[in-house]
């Protein structure tokens, strides 16, 4: 039932993660310093984004109850449209990054994020609103808000990718903060899965 929100989710809640890594590597200073001031707060949003989305996927087996579904998704929205507020706020802070045109890109990228924020807001409202007793219902529900989450995740995002491009993106691929998190929600219903240690990159201290 909540497969296919799991799927739109995981695919339109982590644009701010798709950093370009170019390989630029005389970024200036200045340039990486703004880098390092917007990924220091952009870490915990991108793991509470990771964490919603887990939540969802661990709702996915077709006998969960209509109301589980409901109370996982409205706090994995709600969760989300906070992190997006917060990032959208962590970008204005920081001011304009030093290169040509960062203001106006600065700015359409903190637009963009509020947007994003006002659009999850707007899903927990509408998956509070769904019937629970009805199943057949509840999933025709789903269904519209996994189409508006594909939205949500396929337009709109043109000033974050700016924002990550060239010489901003390549600072910002660099600093640990901007990385992409792994999920800290323990597993309920999913089996567990051995990790290679080919597949964990070691950590820097």
């Amino acid at each position: 039932m909540n497969k296919k929100l799991a799927a739109a989710l995981s695919g339109g809640a982590v644009l701010v993660l798709t950093l370009s890594g170019c390989s630029s590597d005389d970024n200036s200073d200045k340039v990486n310093a703004w880098a390092k001031k917007v990924c220091d707060q952009v870490q915990p949003q991108l793991q509470k984004i990771a964490n919603a989305n887990a939540a969802i996927q661990q709702q996915t087996a077709d006998n969960s109850k209509p109301a589980d579904v409901q109370k996982t998704d409205s706090a994995a929205f709600q969760q989300i449209s906070q992190a997006y507020k917060a990032l959208g706020a962590a970008v204005d802070s920081a001011g304009a990054p030093p290169v040509d045109g960062g203001e106006t890109t600065q700015k359409e990228a903190v637009k963009e994020l509020n947007a994003s924020s006002a659009a999850y807001a707007n899903l927990q409202k509408k998956v509070d609103a769904l019937n629970t007793k009805d199943q057949a219902k509840f999933a025709d529900g789903l269904k519209g808000i996994a189409d508006e989450l594909n939205k949500i995740g396929t337009s709109g995002d043109e000033a974050l990718k700016k924002l990550q491009s060239g010489e901003v993106g390549a600072a910002m691929a660099k600093q640990e903060g901007c990385q992409k998190p792994t999920a800290s929600v323990p597993p309920n219903t999913a089996p567990s899965k051995p990790t290679s240690p080919s597949a964990s990159p070691s950590k820097k201290s």
